[in-house]
């Protein structure tokens, strides 16, 4: 039996291997599999049938029944919801489109009265199917993922087959090539390039080798890979995005929450007006029949359906558009406020810095060692320790392509270092001590921490260790800055000396240093104090009050701690930080949208409601003119649906 190891190596391509992403249903099917389309169809069917009829001179026996179905299959759904509405005393616009078909037919405008029946339905069928598409993008996401995996035994190698969601964290399991990756995990051996467009929107496949994280639903396309979960499947970054999206669907934006409180007011407004249309002509002496065709038109044209469809269709498709591209809006009122950003706030530590040292200098303190030659000392020496400034020396020597020797005798030493055996000499790495060489104090003046090499108790160098800045840190920062009128400022607990460095690295000018998170919350209510709209970007404990103060949070999903995550209104599941001038050119766009919709909303009613008063607005016309007004408002928004809508300009992903 061969182990793990060979197993990878050793793997034969599948069948699996041409297996491809899932593609959506086409827009015909997933219409046709909505409730309100196959009302709609038997509506507009029993229409069809039903005007020829009646235009070439049949008995009404023989017509009649057809429009009575048309009414019944098209409005029997509007009908009942807006008077289980009117029980809650409150009134549904649907419920005027019906009275206002009625209407129509009670005074022989049976036809005009199954036109806006059949317009009506088929406007409603579209708008479900909208709703439908920003949702089917979520679902989608977790119908990525593959039924089964592959499990590896840690003992003895051998393989077993199990559902993915017995997946636990933990677990080793076989990814071949050409099969998906069943669980959030991280690569312990092999290397391969995998597919996670549907949870990146990355172009291109991306390499991935041992310390490289995967994500669930994504597809592995060449090299066999052994990836240790990390994530049970209810957590995923796919769960997680679906779950979101979900809770954000069923929240409200502030526009949106204004126009519903005024649109009960409103349509009681219209009912009256309806009633003044129709009466007031009749007391001047005009013909029952044209008075009431004229205040049953007057009601359809001033129905607001096209107004509250304005904000919802864009800033859901907005949320789903984000989320494919590992960034969580908790509402549609976040999305909203996004849009309204005027100053970013960013943490150091974890935000713009990855939250782990790496080495940046070796200072070579005794002419008899080169560079090489000590950090591959220090290197032997540390690599049993689990320190997180030990991992940083022996990963820069790794990276240098150093062969590190064997050690002995290793002791580590909390607070001072460790000691090893390394080629016959006592090795030592640690603590500068009371009398540091000459470059400890200029690293330490420089936001870093030095780490002393010793061969048998004399310096041999000294290390420079720092929080390595994130990909595109700098990048990001410019581009925030650009789409900001205050530029970005940085809130951090960190020692001046530290927080400057990384502010000049990244280009910010408005640095505050050694800052408790009360502090760091006095600083953000001292911008909203001058007007601004906050956005703040951390990922730490510390970070939570913080995040809780500003009018946007956003949390580092992979290193944020729970507590932040849940104070964040924004999740960068990622940890790209690139992502962020995405995110708000995204929500600038959804509020341009709105703003749009809600422009070309109130033109049409207004202009369909002069017409009416002033001229003779046809039925039929008034009816397409209202129902095609909100059936383009719900189309403009599904828009943001496209990948084109998430656009990275300024800053390039890492």
């Amino acid at each position: 039996m061969h182990d793990a190891t060979e197993t990878i190596d050793d793997a034969p391509p599948t069948a699996a291997r041409a297996r491809t992403l899932p593609r959506p249903p086409g827009a015909a099917s997933a219409l046709l599999r909505l409730p309100e389309a196959r009302w709609a169809g038997a509506s507009v069917l029993l229409f069809a049938l039903a005007v020829p009829v009646q235009l070439l001179g049949a008995p009404s026996w023989v017509w009649a029944p057809l429009y009575v179905g048309c009414y019944v299959t098209g409005g029997w759904e509007p009908a009942w919801s807006g008077l289980k509405a009117l029980r809650e005393r409150t009134l549904d616009v649907d419920l005027l489109m019906i009275v206002a078909a009625l209407g129509a037919a009670a005074i022989g405008q049976v036809l005009d009265g199954g036109l806006l029946i059949v317009i009506f339905a088929t406007s409603g069928a579209l708008e479900a199917w909208a709703t439908a598409r920003t949702e089917s993008s979520v679902r989608g996401l977790l119908e990525l993922a593959p039924d089964r995996a592959t499990r590896l035994d840690p003992a003895t190698g051998e393989e077993e087959s199990v559902t993915a969601g017995e997946l636990a964290a933990g677990d080793l399991v076989l990814v071949r090539p050409g099969e998906m990756v069943g669980a959030d995990a991280v690569v312990v051996a092999g290397t391969g390039e995998v597919d996670q467009a549907t949870i990146t929107g990355e172009p291109l496949p991306a390499a991935k080798g041992p310390g490289d994280e995967v994500f669930a639903g994504t597809l592995n396309g060449t090299g066999a890979l052994r990836v240790r979960v990390v994530r049970e499947a209810g957590d995923s970054v796919v769960a997680r995005i679906a779950t979101l999206v979900e809770q954000a669907s069923a929240t409200k934006a502030r526009t949106q929450r204004w126009i519903e409180k005024i649109e009960q007011r409103y349509s009681a407004g219209v009912v009256v007006a309806t009633l003044a249309v129709f009466g007031v002509p009749v007391v001047l002496g005009e013909e029952l029949a044209d008075a009431l065709l004229r205040a049953m038109t007057f009601m359809i044209v001033a129905s607001p359906c096209a107004v509250v469809l304005s904000t919802m269709p864009p800033l859901l498709a907005a949320i789903a558009t984000a989320g494919r591209h590992g960034v969580l809006v908790k509402s549609a009122e976040v999305m909203e406020q996004l849009g309204t950003i005027t100053a970013v706030a960013l943490d150091k530590t974890g935000t713009l810095t990855r939250g782990r040292p790496a080495l940046t200098a070796v200072h070579v303190v005794d002419g008899r060692w080169d560079a090489d030659a000590a950090l591959a000392a220090a290197a032997a020496a540390e690599h049993s320790s689990e320190h997180p400034l030990a991992r940083a020396i022996v990963a820069a020597a790794r990276d240098r392509g150093l062969d590190l020797p064997p050690a002995a005798a290793f002791t580590a030493r909390p607070g001072h270092g460790v000691r090893a055996t390394v080629g016959g000499r006592v090795i030592e790495a640690g603590r500068p001590g009371e009398h540091p060489p000459d470059p400890v104090r200029e690293i330490e003046d420089d936001g870093g921490t030095a780490v002393v090499v010793r061969a048998d108790g004399f310096p041999v160098a000294v290390l420079a260790v720092h929080d390595a800045l994130r990909p595109g840190a700098a990048g990001t920062v410019a581009a925030l800055a650009a789409r900001t009128p205050t530029p970005p400022v940085l809130l951090t607990g960190d020692n001046p000396r530290a927080a400057w460095r990384t502010a000049d690295a990244v280009g910010i000018d408005d640095v505050h240093a050694g800052l408790l998170p009360a502090d760091k919350v006095a600083a953000i209510e001292r911008h909203r104090s001058n007007g601004d709209r906050v956005l703040v970007v951390g990922d730490g404990v510390n970070d939570a009050p913080a995040l809780a103060a500003a009018d946007v949070g956003a949390a580092m999903g992979q290193g944020g701690a729970d507590l932040t995550l849940g104070a964040a209104d924004v999740v960068v599941v990622r940890d790209d930080l690139t992502t962020l001038p995405a995110l708000l050119d995204l929500a600038h766009r959804a509020r341009r949208v709105v703003i749009a919709n809600l422009v070309l909303a109130g033109t049409i009613i207004t202009g369909l409601v002069v017409w009416d008063l002033v001229g003779h607005l046809p039925l039929p016309l008034g009816v397409a003119g209202h129902e095609g007004s909100t059936v383009l408002v719900a189309l403009n928004g599904l828009r943001l649906l496209r990948s084109s809508a998430w656009a990275r300009r300024g800053v390039q992903p890492p």
